[in-house]
């Protein structure tokens, strides 16, 4: 009996584990839209290189829903893409992203 009750007891410590993992894996960026310290909205550069965010662009279940605006990115998910200036740089990736984004026409946010 007493064994039985350390296997259980083992295998829901196990799961716990487990749950935690796939929580923080979910959730690369807050409910309020910071990733690591960067609130993702403003004005972004693309680099080749020593980016602060590596993206992968998705077409479905991504982190963030990005709109592109010319001016006034003022909200989460709002992105002005600038040559000087801005807020945070991105490197385009194929594997290994930091977060994956998929652009929008309206909405943006985080998923």
């Amino acid at each position: 009996m007493f064994k039985i009750q350390k296997l259980v007891c083992v295998l829901v410590a196990v799961l716990l584990l487990a749950v935690a993992a796939t929580t923080e894996a979910a959730t690369k960026i807050n409910a309020d839209g910071y990733y690591k310290g960067i609130r993702l909205a403003g004005k972004v550069r693309i680099v080749e290189s020593f980016a602060d965010i590596k993206v992968k662009v998705v077409d479905s279940f991504p982190d963030l829903r990005v709109k592109v605006v010319s001016s006034f990115p003022d909200d989460v998910g709002e992105w002005q893409f600038v040559d000087y200036g801005e807020d945070f740089t991105v490197q385009f990736v194929d594997s290994f992203p930091d977060i994956e984004i998929k652009y929008v026409d309206s909405f943006p946010g985080v998923e």
